[in-house]
Order: structure tokens, then C-alpha cells, then sequence
């Protein structure tokens, strides 16, 4: 771009040339002209630096494996016990994120979302109310009958049915 101007090029026909837009070749040539060859190195640190470290960001995504503290497992004498009986039976996002905070991970819940989702991570599972491990339990059954309609279909006349509004 510098080259091109030194030749006598304007900003649009070096633009043109080099494909990039006009905007581009004059914020070259103003950093050049401004700080010459050093001008046109890599700033670098652009942008936002992350608030977590990836090693972070993995503690988070490994807490989604492990059983949430407050979901009772049975142990072997068949007693029911949950890890911290006032913990979350579910991991939520609030759950995942006090937990975090609690590991000294400043985080936010919606900032553990971004994380998981980045990752396809899942941390929801089905609802608990959906199936039962109670081996007496039975189904609401069979649906209605497929022949019984659920309303009637009657066909639509075609013509108008309104007056002349």
C-alpha cells in the first residue's frame, strides 16, 4: 500500500487493486505516516482479554460430569444419601456458577451457558417427573382411539360467508 502511494496512486485505486476497502489502505497509510515502518507491525492485544483460563473453563465443563452434590445415590446398604443434603439435586446454570465461585472461579451464569454451549456441552437432563425407577409404577396407558376424532371435520364452504363490509 505504501509502495503503491509513494508511486502516486490514490486511495481508491490502491484499494481496487489490493481488493480491500478504501478504509483500510488509509488506516495503513496514517500509521505509517505516523509511526513509520514500526507503524505497520501487529499491535497485538486487541480486544477483550479473557476473564477465565482455559484450565478454568475446564473445571467447569468437568463439573457437568459429576453428580451434582445434592442428588441422593444409593448406597450399598440401600440408604439414601445425598453428598450435601442443602446442594442442588439438578446442576442448573445458577448451580454450576455458585459452585465454580465456590471452586474461586469468578463466573457468571451467564457466562457458564457460553462456555457449555461453545463446547456442546448438555448439563440439562430430562425431567425427573417424565419416567419413574418405581418398579409398581404404570403409565397413564393407552391414548385415546385413534377412530374417535377430536373434533369434528366439516368441509368449508367457499363462498364468502361475511356481508358486504
Amino acid at each position: 500500500m505504501v509502495e503503491l502511494s509513494w508511486q502516486g496512486m490514490r486511495v481508491p485505486a490502491i484499494a481496487v487493486g489490493l481488493a480491500c476497502g478504501e478504509k483500510t489502505v488509509r488506516r495503513w497509510l496514517h500509521r505509517f505516516n505516523r509511526a513509520g515502518l514500526e507503524g505497520l507491525d501487529d499491535l497485538g492485544g486487541q480486544g477483550r482479554k479473557r476473564r477465565i483460563t482455559e484450565a478454568e473453563r475446564s473445571r467447569i465443563i468437568g463439573l457437568v460430569k459429576r453428580p451434582p452434590p445434592g442428588r441422593l445415590t444409593v448406597q450399598a446398604d440401600g440408604e439414601l444419601v445425598a453428598e450435601d443434603a442443602a446442594g442442588p439435586p439438578e446442576w442448573t446454570l445458577d448451580a454450576l456458577a455458585e459452585q465454580a465461585r465456590a471452586m474461586g472461579i469468578e463466573v457468571g451464569r451467564s457466562q457458564v451457558r457460553r462456555i457449555l454451549l461453545a463446547d456442546g456441552v448438555r448439563w440439562r437432563r430430562t425431567r425427573s417427573w417424565t419416567r419413574s425407577k418405581d418398579q409398581d409404577f404404570e403409565g397413564k396407558g393407552r391414548g385415546s382411539s385413534s377412530s374417535t376424532p377430536a373434533r369434528p371435520t366439516a368441509r368449508r364452504s367457499s363462498a364468502p360467508t361475511n356481508s358486504d363490509r
